[in-house]
């Protein structure tokens, strides 16, 4: 079996800059959340690895990624 393919991925997974991840993140939940003015939050939870809000309407967001290592408490 040829593993190349699986040590090509590791070596691109090692490589992955934990800030800008953390940072494009960021970005993403700010755009879901300037989509939200005048929506009511009836309930926001924090999860092993999310925040979950959930609206009024009971649509559901979830974001990741942004917290840091130590997150929210």
């Amino acid at each position: 079996m040829d593993n190349s393919g699986v040590k090509n991925l590791q070596s691109e997974l090692v490589d992955i800059d934990a800030d800008a991840l953390r940072e494009a993140e960021r970005v993403f939940a700010q755009g879901i959340l300037d989509t939200m003015p005048g929506k009511s939050v009836a309930r926001a939870s924090y999860e092993e690895t999310r925040v979950v809000l959930t609206m009024t309407d009971g649509t559901e967001y979830y974001f990741y990624g942004f917290l840091g290592e130590s997150g929210l408490r």
